[in-house]
């Protein structure tokens, strides 16, 4: 007090890293620095606030159920500090969904990007997974070395339970002679009621060719024939050697894994086509311990990365949409190297944004993060019409 200054010693609200500072009273003083470096902490969140709550605190108790009661700040001593009061910059918006991303649009094209090229991938085996066409497959299989003996199977059952009494006389009605079952081939006709307790592999001998010149045409009708009967699927093994899987959906041929339709909404957490359903899209878990009070924690189906896992087994440059919304923008302008995109992410680099990352919340900015986040979006939206 004798110094006629304010000190503050050991100052560790949010990310003020327990600094010692002298301020003048009585003069007008400007705090300055980066976006992000604390200037607001300081000000509003230590200064102010414990100003406001001393004031608060030596008023009667009727007074003070009128007021606004604040916590006390993180710091060690605060002396020479008058009651305060604070004309508070505008805050950025504190809804969860909001991100660095979705604000400045850059989740939009990340969202149109995925949908159009990225590439889906199996959660099993992590085989990257391409629909095919019947001359695709034909291809495939007529360049197999010649005199090659082949089958063409449709497969139904997949490791199921159940006797499959019903499919099997189905497929006797249909007119198909010949079943392999668990692996063993035999007539239709003499295939016994199955172990109900047991798991099976059913697939129906469409037919059987030997490669040649001339098969395409034959190879052809029974490949669309296996298909469906097999939901798009069908399977080609060499007798002696390999069994090649193919599928006219994206489905793992390796794995049987299949995969639904993707469209961009399917790559917004704000989506129910996208969001993970049991968070929500938030990537997390609200738990109310009562009436005033809620404990968050991470979702444990996401992992907090807020998408379905259908959404995340989709790649492009060998990342899936949770992890690009991981990188800062400095580092998404290196992976980002020629598309539209980058024209965004250039923009929030010049006002010193460089290293927010895309998915980081808004409520989790400064505020001159905030504003300069803003005005990168206006500065876009301007850009763009011209």
């Amino acid at each position: 007090m004798a110094s006629g200054n304010i000190i503050v010693q050991g100052a560790r609200q949010h990310n003020l890293k327990n600094i010692d500072v002298e301020i003048p009273r009585s003069r007008l003083v400007v705090v300055t620095g980066l976006s992000g470096s604390g200037k607001s902490t300081l000000a509003f969140d230590t200064l102010y606030a414990e100003g406001q709550r001393r004031y608060v605190e030596s008023l009667s108790t009727y007074a003070r159920q009128f007021l606004e009661r604040m916590d006390k700040p993180d710091v060690d001593l605060i002396e020479g500090l008058s009651p305060a009061i604070a004309i508070e910059q505008k805050t950025a918006s504190h809804n969860p969904r909001s991100t660095v991303g979705t604000v400045t649009e850059i989740h939009d094209y990340l969202r149109l990007l995925f949908a159009r090229i990225g590439r889906p991938h199996c959660p099993r085996c992590g085989r990257p997974v391409t629909p095919q066409s019947i001359d695709q497959i034909v291809a495939r299989v007529t360049s197999l070395p010649e005199g090659a003996r082949i089958l063409i199977l449709a497969p139904l059952v997949s490791l199921r339970k159940g006797s499959h009494g019903r499919l099997l006389k189905s497929l006797r009605k249909q007119g198909f002679s010949r079943v392999r079952i668990d692996g063993e081939a035999m007539e239709i006709e003499s295939a016994g009621p199955l172990d109900e307790s047991r798991e099976h592999a059913i697939e129906v001998i469409v037919d059987r060719l030997v490669v040649k010149p001339g098969i395409a045409h034959r190879l052809a009708d029974s490949l669309e024939l296996a298909m469906a009967q097999a939901d798009g699927t069908a399977a080609v093994e060499v007798v002696g050697g390999e069994t090649i899987r193919f599928s006219e959906h994206p489905a793992c041929t390796h794995c049987g894994v299949g995969f639904p339709e993707i469209s961009p909404a399917s790559f917004s957490f704000n989506s129910p086509h996208g969001a993970c359903p049991k968070c929500n899209g938030q990537g997390f878990i609200s738990y109310e311990l009562n009436f005033l009070d809620s404990v968050k924690s991470l979702c444990d189906e996401c992992e907090g990365k807020r998408y379905h896992a259908d959404v995340l087994n989709h790649r492009y440059q060998g990342k899936n949409i949770a992890d690009v919304l991981n990188l800062s923008v400095d580092e998404a302008l290196a992976f980002f190297t020629t598309h539209k995109i980058n024209q965004h992410l250039k923009l929030l680099k010049d006002v010193g944004l460089g290293y927010l990352k895309l998915g980081q919340t808004l409520s989790s900015l400064s505020g001159g993060e905030s504003q300069d986040r803003k005005s990168t979006r206006l500065n876009s939206s301007h850009r763009i019409r011209s």
